[in-house]
């Protein structure tokens, strides 16, 4: 490749079910770092079917340029025609870095676009800097468990992609009247095809609440002991206008869905009350829910490391503890 063909950072403003994802706004404040000290522009890519009206917001947050391509065939999200779609844009318009969202969907799509496109890919990364010798990505990322820090590069190939983990950065503020430019890019039916089809949506039954908007999350760790334990953590979620989350042995346990897991392997939240119920605070799952404004600990185990960490400190057994401050609520 002629690397210095390869132009602009690019951020992909990630839209399910008719509504732009607050992982764009997260991803334009780490992509206008970038794209001001490299001295290009930022743009961000919309995919998807009547999703041109989100153009101006992206814009509005910092944007200078986005790139749409708008047509039935991507209203319902199919990674390989979504993946090559996005290798044709590449191809094109020659971006330099590309950053797309750590979700379920960005984390196979992001894997898929860079086989195609033919370049590295650093996954889940957590912070993203520009080296100022030669003006390379440098990725950081969680590795062996948590345990280490890994810092990746993509020497010999464009665009460098990462894929950036959600609640990494504070979301963009928006600009109202900021100008911009918007480019259409055409849907080939020929060319951006797929052997898999699309067939039915099933939404997922129980609360509504996505945990990287809820502002009071109720977690259960190894220490709930029992599946049922999770309706008692429910019961304090609701009271408190939150949603209830887990650590992964629950998961793997069979006792709740992985959707509600928090740590490495998991979501990254920011809520301005996190309550850990049962959970002993590995690094793992630490690295899921630091960010947490106040951090309410419950545990038996006093020596814990999560009870030398959060705010305040409950020694004590959670199916007492839930129930009495159920009844002081």
């Amino acid at each position: 490749m002629a690397k210095a063909d390869y132009k602009n950072v690019w951020v992909l403003a990630e839209v399910q079910r008719g509504k732009l994802s607050p992982t764009a706004y997260e991803l334009l404040t780490a992509g206008r770092k970038l794209a001001d000290e490299l001295h290009e522009k930022l743009c961000a890519v919309l995919l998807g079917f009547e999703v041109e009206s989100f153009a101006q917001d992206l814009i509005e947050r910092g944007a200078d340029c986005v790139y749409i391509c708008d047509d039935v065939h991507l209203e319902h999200y199919i990674d390989d025609v979504y993946a090559k779609v996005l290798n044709s844009l590449v191809k094109t318009y020659k971006p330099n870095k590309f950053l797309i969202p750590a979700t379920n969907r960005g984390r196979a799509l992001s894997a898929k676009t860079a086989v195609f496109i033919g370049t590295g890919l650093t996954a889940d990364a957590t912070d993203v800097q520009i080296h100022q010798e030669d003006g390379q990505l440098y990725a950081t990322r969680p590795t062996f468990g948590g345990n280490l820090m890994a810092t990746i590069t993509c020497a010999k190939t464009r665009p460098e992609m990462c894929s950036l983990r959600p609640m990494s950065y504070e979301r963009a503020v928006p600009q109202p009247g900021r100008k911009g430019e918007i480019i259409r890019f055409p849907f080939d039916a020929t060319q951006h095809t797929s052997l898999a089809k699309f067939i039915e949506f099933i939404k997922n039954k129980g609360n509504d609440l996505d945990l990287s908007e809820a502002k009071v999350i109720v977690a259960g760790g190894r220490g709930i002991g029992k599946k049922e334990g999770f309706q008692l953590l429910a019961q304090l979620a609701e009271r408190l206008g939150g949603t209830v989350a887990a650590s992964r042995p629950p998961v793997d346990n069979g006792w709740i869905d992985y959707r509600y897991q928090i740590g490495l392997t998991g979501r990254t939240v920011k809520p301005k009350l996190y309550i850990a119920c049962g959970i002993s605070g590995q690094i793992q799952h630490m690295a899921g829910m630091s960010g947490a404004d106040v951090v309410v600990a419950i545990n038996k185990d006093p020596n814990a490391p999560i009870m030398k960490t959060a705010h305040y400190a409950v020694e004590g057994d959670l199916y007492e503890v839930i129930p009495a401050m159920l009844e002081s609520l």
